[in-house]
């Protein structure tokens, strides 16, 4: 296979009439699906679509930007996802920074988001011409190393930074992971996360490629545990992909709603560290019949998924690894590095490398960026220059060769498996003439992590309410939710370490004091919950 246009194709030929896509009560077989997505190049291409630009693509929860996102693959372009929930001013930064040849959405929508100056199909809204797939002449097919898609993610520099990701990577993690599961085309994968956030690639490119069904999950019910444990059981949903922050709810509403039995075959977790007690109690719930739990580290510029680990019965019992990550894929290259690049003793942390086919090409218009994050390093006996992405992750590899995920070595967090740089928000509060200086730290809550930011205030007399207040309205306009911090406290100073940088572990315990607290030297308001 050279692209994944060329797989969704062997998929049609091989079961036409089998349900490919489910999605608020439209169901497309494959060749339904490959009909409508023929007809939707068609209209790309009368746009001006050509192969290689990129396609901004408006991400709604139904089948239409499903076959939009196929069109555009098959068009030989790349989509870049916009989430109409992000705020104006990230999506139209992200729409220039990408130059968008195109954006496909509604008008409505894209007008509201300070689009209009961007060519617009509106899916909704008939040809102008009707588009007939007789006679054009198709794009020509993309490559390996065509690109698929840029997604963007947070930039320490104080704006987002787009991954561009090709083919090939996705090729090589579906050949890589696919057969380390027992995956069937009886399967139906629940199509939970944004197309914004790459586990989503996962979702609907692991259903594809086995002849599965994709079952898009509505915006509500991905919204409500609740509900969704009632999907998961109508739908006969047998794969589900989850972040651990947010499988902590699905398991608390399994547990409370009497711990229904569910169809699930697999359960797979990624993007930030697992909780091993929370699958383990998931586990003691759903029997002896409950899926199997699997446990994949990854990270965007490595295409999705870079490790695997069955949370097996012994490694609950045991607990001995706070965040076990298992083993490299099998086209992954895992190297353990001290800071000089030398592989570290057996049992030491050291930060994560890695390499192989799934390594993405780099960051979109930023070349320094991209030196700077990927580098070859030498491997093996012959010291053979093998490119990697450095990925801040701190690793132990573990007797008999697993990783242990430890934690980042800079100031890079992930919150409900989005990956954010503190720093960024960190620009943004700096630049409210109310704050002099400002610090986000995570804090560890019943709930799951959460942001939390301290604000020291150009004026001391001022109300820290009100400032706090000022600040998530500034925040929230420049940020999609997951990035705006939930708590805000004010402090005279921000805790620095005794070489002089900030303290972010005492940034932290500022807000394990009582709201009426004061710590000597450091705190002199309140904290505003949001």
């Amino acid at each position: 296979m050279e692209s994944l246009t060329q797989l969704l194709g062997s998929r049609v030929s091989a079961t036409p009439e089998a349900t490919a896509l489910i999605a608020d009560g439209v169901r497309l077989s494959y060749a339904e699906l490959d009909r409508a997505v023929d007809l939707a190049a068609g209209r790309l291409a009368a746009a001006g679509v050509r192969p290689g630009d990129l396609t901004g693509v408006m991400v709604e929860r139904d089948a239409r930007t499903i076959v939009w996102l196929l069109a555009i693959l098959r068009q030989g372009a790349a989509y870049v996802p916009l989430d109409p929930d992000y705020p104006s001013e990230r999506t139209r930064f992200i729409a220039e920074d990408a130059r968008l040849s195109c954006v496909v959405g509604a008008r409505a929508t894209a007008e509201r988001l300070g689009l209009s100056g961007h060519r617009l199909i509106d899916p909704a809204t008939p040809a102008a011409d009707p588009v007939s797939t007789v006679g054009r002449v198709a794009a020509p097919a993309p490559s390996a190393d065509s690109p698929a898609y840029v997604i963007y993610t947070s930039g320490s520099t104080g704006r987002p930074k787009g991954c561009v990701i090709t083919h090939g990577n996705v090729l090589a993690l579906l050949e890589g992971a696919l057969p380390l599961f027992a995956f069937t085309a009886d399967d139906r994968w629940a199509i939970l996360h944004s197309l914004c956030f790459d586990f989503s690639v996962w979702e609907l490119w692991g259903a594809l490629a086995t002849g599965a069904t994709a079952v898009v999950v509505p915006r509500h019910t991905a919204m409500l545990s609740t509900d969704l444990i009632d999907f998961l059981r109508e739908q006969r949903i047998t794969v589900l992909n989850q972040v651990p922050s947010v499988f902590r709810y699905t398991a608390q509403a399994h547990a409370e709603s009497g711990g229904p039995e569910l169809p699930l075959r697999y359960v797979i977790f990624g993007g930030e560290s697992v909780d091993l007690d929370v699958v383990r109690d998931f586990v003691a719930e759903a029997g002896p019949r409950g899926p199997r739990m699997v446990n994949m580290y990854g990270i965007t510029e490595n295409t999705v998924h870079s490790t695997f680990k069955v949370l097996d019965a012994e490694t609950l019992r045991s607990g001995s690894v706070a965040s076990p990550i298992g083993r490299p894929l099998p086209h992954v290259g895992a190297h353990v590095l001290t800071p000089e690049r030398t592989p570290v003793a057996e049992g030491a942390a050291g930060e994560l490398w890695l390499s192989g086919a799934s390594v993405s090409v780099g960051y979109l218009h930023r070349n320094d960026l991209t030196k700077e994050r990927f580098a070859e390093l030498p491997v093996g006996p012959a010291a053979t220059p093998v490119r990697c992405y450095r990925t801040g992750d701190l690793v132990r590899r573990l007797p008999g060769g697993e990783l242990a995920y430890l934690d980042r070595d800079d100031d890079q967090v992930k919150i409900r498996g989005f990956r954010i740089e503190l720093r960024e928000i960190e620009t943004v509060l700096g630049s409210h003439p109310g704050v002099f200086s400002a610090a986000v730290c995570v804090l560890d809550t019943a709930l799951g992590p959460a942001l939390a930011a301290c604000l020291v205030a150009v004026d001391p007399s001022s109300d820290p309410d009100a400032l706090s207040r000022s600040v998530k309205e500034l925040l929230a306009a420049s940020f999609p939710a997951y990035m705006v911090p939930r708590t805000y406290r004010t402090v005279e100073r921000l805790p620095l370490t005794p070489s002089g940088k900030l303290d972010r572990a005492a940034v932290a315990a500022l807000f394990s004091q009582r709201k009426s607290g004061r710590r000597a030297g450091s705190t002199r308001g309140t904290t505003a919950d949001g």
